[in-house]
């Protein structure tokens, strides 16, 4: 019964890990998006003003307008996003992946300061990038706590003999059905 749990928990880590990493990809996919289309925006509403002023278009050129003001102020802020969540992408790979687990082998890793790799890992936290984690000073180890209705429980039913496995808080018995009250963790 135990090896199970065991191969279940182990099991339920690394689909974890791999709903991690696909979050992150997810916004430095959703970033380099955003920092493309505000780049061309940029150099597009530039010919747009352009042309809608020579031709007498308004609308074109009211358009490049906002584009051309959208890309200038908008361009420059997506791009340093986009550089910084790539960074925070390479720290979550280095802990999921590489399984790096001290700061100081984090750091030696990405070629950063400790410093900056325990703000990091505080933004990773903050996130919600490595939250199967928890951090221990400078190490991080898997969070292996559960919610009471995740843990494993034998029991052994008091009315008929029976012993069974069950989650959460109702110890009820498969064969016989009565309520127990018994509880031992697994």
């Amino acid at each position: 019964l135990f090896q199970d749990f065991s191969v279940y928990f182990f099991v339920y880590i690394l689909k974890y890990r791999r709903r991690k990493m696909k979050m992150i990809e997810r916004a430095v996919k959703k970033l380099f998006f955003l920092s493309m289309l505000f780049s061309v925006m940029f150099v597009a509403g530039i010919p747009m003003i352009v042309l809608g002023a020579s031709k007498g278009i308004m609308p074109v050129m009211i358009i490049g307008i906002i584009f051309t003001a959208l890309g200038f102020y908008g361009t420059p802020m997506f791009w340093v996003s986009y550089g910084g969540k790539v960074g925070l992408k390479r720290l979550v790979y280095a802990v999921t992946e590489e399984h790096l687990l001290t700061v100081q082998e984090i750091a030696s890793q990405l070629s950063k300061s400790e410093k900056e790799v325990r703000s990091l890992l505080d933004t990773c936290f903050q996130k919600g990038y490595l939250s199967g984690f928890v951090r221990k000073g400078d190490e991080l180890a898997l969070n292996e706590a559960q919610a009471p209705s995740e843990k494993l429980h034998a029991a052994e039913c008091q009315y008929c003999g029976a012993k069974f496995t069950y989650k959460g808080t109702d110890a009820v018995c498969p064969y016989c059905g009565a309520m127990n009250e018994e509880k031992k963790r697994v």
